[in-house]
């Protein structure tokens, strides 16, 4: 999919039909940037490419006015062009007045993209870029690290989940939109960035090297001996048709149990989520709701014969498994398909709808919220393990994994 002509008919006509749930928009770092969603992949959050039906929601914006009063805005400007000691640009004016208006809502999740920075979000959803592989959130006015993703630079270079970034290259990042910061964290490989962080209160800082980021969704293996693990590192276009496969793979060898890993996983497309989620759910059985107050939007219900119905499975997650992957978690936690061993994940519980402009970029705004199958919006709260189970420092380091050993041996019993 290429953003690149994102002004053409052609362009708005054939726009995808996706959501994402990263908090892949709380933006991936890997380039820094899901869930959202950074990756920026998610933790932003579900998020919907302009889905026809949203446009007649009930709005609690109905009081405001069609058309905005821009008399003292007209002021603002003239008083800066016939005072402002340097050059203006008119461009980097009429961006700025864009990307104000949408930073007052107030939400972190909702922003406003110029052109080069929608190329960006694209590259991020594709999975294949230059950065640090690390996935941002936002927590009030601070940018937090959702999750290191396993095997990239962040990782290697120390970057822990809940990190909060306070400096990127000795400037402040305080109140940087998810956007920015992953901007000035992006790079071409080769080249280094500093993160000043705060970690449980103490100030760190870690130098990363930048390289290509490009991540597999999902990986699998075979162990115990008839234990089956697949591995989902983000939502991808490609994730569903994977597990599937992995799936039927695991059933013609009779495996006695199942782990799917999410830990680390920071989200991605929502369809993705929902198909993942039916290779465990009967038809019928409820994934997730969306919720616009009160008032429920849509509902998603497994509509396939699940390829792993039946057979015990534990899903493991951690605090840096999010969106998408709270949602997989949540449905087969409510369902009773899965146990869900390892520590509370991130807490992402919004959705987000991406709308192309016709002048150039994108809007991403918060339309709802997202519900588990037994009313629960997990937003600021995570999903609680039914065994918790913590993976330290010094676990890391001796290359021991408690979560996954305690998995094994539950599906033993």
């Amino acid at each position: 999919m290429d953003l690149k002509d994102q002004n053409s008919r052609e362009y708005r006509d054939k726009k995808p039909k996706l959501k994402f749930s990263g908090n892949f928009f709380k933006a991936a770092l890997l380039g820094v940037l899901v869930f959202s969603l950074g990756i920026i992949l998610g933790q932003e959050g579900l998020v919907n490419f302009n889905l026809p039906g949203n446009e007649n929601l009930a709005s609690q914006n109905d009081k405001l006015p069609n058309k905005l009063n821009y008399q003292s805005v007209e002021e603002v400007y003239d008083q800066l062009k016939s005072s402002f000691d340097g050059e203006l640009s008119q461009d980097k004016l009429i961006d700025g007045l864009k990307e104000g208006l949408v930073k007052a809502s107030g939400d972190p999740y909702t922003e406003y993209l110029n052109a080069e920075e929608s190329e960006d979000f694209q590259e991020n959803i594709n999975g294949s870029f230059e950065g640090i592989g690390a996935e941002l959130g936002k927590e009030n006015s601070a940018i937090v690290i959702v999750a290191p993703i396993e095997g990239f630079p962040a990782e290697k270079a120390g970057v822990k989940a809940k990190d909060i970034i306070a400096e990127i290259d000795g400037e402040s990042a305080y109140d940087l939109s998810i956007t920015e910061a992953v901007k000035k964290i992006r790079g071409t490989k080769g080249t280094t960035v500093k993160l000043g962080v705060i970690r449980d209160g103490k100030p760190l800082d870690i130098e990363i090297t930048r390289a290509q980021i490009t991540i597999a969704s999902v990986e699998t293996e075979m162990i115990e001996p008839n234990i089956g693990v697949i591995k989902i590192t983000r939502f991808g276009d490609d994730t569903v048709e994977l597990v599937e496969a992995a799936a039927k793979d695991f059933k013609a060898k009779n495996v006695s149990g199942v782990i799917l890993d999410l830990r680390g996983n920071p989200g991605g497309l929502l369809e993705a989520s929902v198909g993942v989620s039916e290779v465990w759910l009967p038809k019928g059985d409820t994934i997730l709701q969306e919720k616009r107050g009160e008032q429920v939007i849509k509902t998603y219900n497994s509509e396939k014969t699940p390829i792993l119905g039946g057979v015990k499975t534990v899903v493991l997650i951690n605090e840096g498994s999010a969106s998408a992957s709270e949602i997989v978690a949540g449905a087969l936690k409510d369902n009773k398909a899965a146990t869900i061993i390892g520590e509370k994940s991130y807490g992402k519980g919004s959705v987000q709808e991406v709308k192309p402009l016709d002048f150039g970029g994108l809007l991403k705004v918060t339309i709802a919220r997202w519900f588990t199958p037994n009313n629960r919006n997990i937003d600021k709260e995570g999903i609680e393990p039914d065994k918790k189970v913590e993976l330290t420092d010094k676990d890391a380091e001796a290359k021991a994994d408690p979560q996954k050993d305690a998995a094994i041996q539950f599906l033993k019993q």
